[in-house]
């Protein structure tokens, strides 16, 4: 990573706060999107429909879309370069403000909040079915707040502190294979019919790039909670017992974390293209889940967002530095 790079991450981060994700700029996680799904019938069609072949073809398929995504944007960065080094600066920062999700995540999640406090059930439950991948009819009002907690809890990690680490250690180029591989898993990396075996590699491979990232984002979260005037006490109590209750090594992490800042409970049985899954619980139902935990919540993401930033430039900053005396 260059010192270019160490302005480049901070600049990508501002700009995601002021502009967010706007519908009408065309987002490279689409290109990524296409190429799994071009990969996956081409795959598909090359090895046979048994147990081995289709791990065979995953696997595959796990290896090759983290490599062409991040041989693109080491080309495109690299030809920018050869034209005008402030071409290939302008475009590291654009690659690092496509990398971040504070401000969509902060505006998706809020548009829950403003249809519970119409109140307006249904909407509600339209605008948490945009950010959750969980059937929606069949929640109630607590039911909606709950799972857009849980996904700002869990997408601290997944869609800001994760990318940020990445970045700061290996600049865009690395962020966006941690990008494909995370778009990856969201595509093909269900335990259904179709993906047990296809998708298997892709699930690994997600949880091994989250899984220091994860535990990263647990702890700036939990140091958050002092600006944001939390529970830090119980943030970290309820880490420390709840942290593993997920399918995923990773997703508890930072619930755990939420749950406790807060003093509620989350998680829970949830239900999945009509089938209702038993899940078990993260924290303790202190008090009944409420909608304003939604903008609660955001608070800790924007304050943990902020703190991570500048302890890992901090760090990267402290690197440079020592490799150049």
């Amino acid at each position: 990573m260059s010192e270019w790079t160490l302005l480049a991450v901070p600049a990508g981060f501002l700009l995601d706060l002021l502009a967010g994700d706007p519908h009408w700029l065309y987002h490279p996680v689409r290109l990524v999107g296409k190429l799994i799904e071009i990969l996956e019938k081409a795959l598909r069609r090359c090895f046979p429909k048994t147990e081995k072949g289709e791990k065979a073809a995953g696997l595959l398929l796990a290896l090759l879309v983290p490599a062409l995504t991040g041989g693109a944007a080491w080309g495109v960065l690299y030809l920018a370069g050869r034209v005008n080094p402030w071409l290939a600066f302008a475009l590291e920062i654009l690659m690092c403000y496509q990398l971040f999700a504070v401000r969509a995540l902060k505006d998706e999640s809020m548009k829950v909040y403003r249809a519970l406090k119409k109140p307006d059930l249904s909407e509600a439950r339209q605008a948490v079915s945009m950010i959750v991948g969980r059937d929606t009819d069949r929640l109630d009002e607590a039911g909606v707040t709950k799972a857009a907690v849980e996904t700002v809890a869990e997408n601290t990690s997944d869609g800001i502190i994760a990318p940020m680490l990445y970045m700061a250690v290996g600049g865009p180029v690395l962020g966006w294979i941690y990008k494909a591989v995370n778009t990856m898993d969201s595509m093909v990396g269900y335990k259904n019919e179709t993906y047990l075996y296809f998708g298997r590699c892709a699930a690994k491979l997600d949880d091994l790039v989250n899984f220091i990232p994860a535990r990263i984002s647990a702890v700036m979260m939990m140091l958050a909670c002092i600006p944001c005037r939390f529970d830090r006490r119980g943030a970290a109590r309820i880490f420390r017992r709840d942290r593993f209750n997920h399918a995923s090594p990773n997703s508890a992490q930072t619930e755990a974390v939420m749950a406790g800042a807060l003093g509620v409970q989350l998680a829970g049985d949830a239900w999945y293209f009509g089938k209702r899954y038993k899940k078990k619980t993260i924290g303790d139902a202190g008090r009944p889940v409420e909608p304003e935990d939604i903008p609660r919540a955001n608070r800790l993401l924007y304050v943990s967002a902020v703190l991570s930033l500048a302890v890992f430039l901090l760090v990267r900053w402290g690197i440079l530095l020592w490799l150049h005396i």
